[in-house]
């Protein structure tokens, strides 16, 4: 059964002062996660990523949960890394850079693409650097009209990071990939959903109602079944044709232990709604 309604807020501002830098609620199964600096266009700290990872990691391990929503404060849905709040250390030595991004944004990112449960981005305003790699790495993604999208890294001189390099051109073939990081250049919303980048692009004041719909019906459906889809889909994208064919035919296997699948089964040869609780 899903979770009861629970507000949390989380407390943590590296500048010293009271700030609730992630908003988190749970709702009818669905756990909806903000990011809330408004004031720096949501640019992600260190102990933002580190609180998104560990709800990212709950959602997967709680039966209640059965469908994620990601999505900001104000008009930027995220500007980027902002590393101010990262832990201090000393003087730089070979492998420190690596490790960080190991440790850091890669783990962010992973922490979307291997959640058990389907995440929804829902973004609000402007996705640069690791704040549009997150939003790409979302199984669903919603923009409003006003969004945009900036592989903001060339601007700075830097490599992408955050999987950017592993996640466009998975979406969008190699020389999309490249045209958008080698450029650095805004990309619209609805070029975006043109492109593949997003599902589907809304008025402003509709992103938050269609996320609340599409996140209800994921949470209303067979929550292991979507699971297993999402792990089949995302190594499809690594595998040959029999290890894929031999990963769907397991999927296959463990799926049709659940109660869902006896479910969906049994409403279809009874002619009525299913009726899934997600186990």
């Amino acid at each position: 059964m899903p979770s009861s309604p629970e507000d949390t807020t989380d407390h943590a501002d590296p500048s010293g002062s009271p700030g609730s830098l992630i908003l988190h609620a749970t709702d009818n199964g669905v756990s909806r996660i903000t990011l809330n600096r408004p004031e720096a266009m949501n640019a992600v700290t260190w102990d933002q990523r580190e609180r998104i990872i560990a709800l990212l990691s709950e959602a997967s391990a709680d039966p209640g949960i059965r469908a994620v929503v990601l999505t900001a404060t104000g008009r930027g849905f995220c500007a980027g890394a902002d590393l101010r709040g990262a832990p201090a250390s000393g003087d730089r030595v070979p492998g420190d850079v690596a490790r960080t991004i190991r440790l850091g944004a890669q783990r962010l990112i992973a922490a979307v693409l291997d959640c058990e449960k389907p995440v929804i981005a829902a973004v609000n305003g402007a996705a640069a650097g690791i704040g549009a790699h997150l939003a790409f790495a979302c199984d669903l993604v919603l923009a409003a009209e006003s969004a945009k999208f900036i592989e903001v890294f060339v601007r700075r001189g830097l490599v992408p990071d955050g999987g950017g390099a592993y996640l466009l051109p998975r979406l969008i073939g190699p020389q999309r990939a490249k045209e958008l990081m080698f450029f650095g250049d805004s990309l619209p919303a609805a070029e975006a959903e043109r492109l593949g980048l997003v599902n589907r692009t809304v008025p402003d004041q509709e992103l938050a109602a269609t996320a609340r719909a599409w996140s209800q019906r994921l949470a209303e459906g067979p929550t292991r079944a979507i699971a297993l889809t999402k792990q089949l889909v995302n190594a499809s994208l690594e595998a040959d044709r029999a290890t894929a064919f031999a990963a769907e035919a397991m999927a296959q296997e463990i799926n049709m232990t659940t109660q869902d699948a006896n479910e969906g089964v049994a409403s279809f040869v009874e002619r009525r709604v299913p009726k899934y609780r997600g186990v």
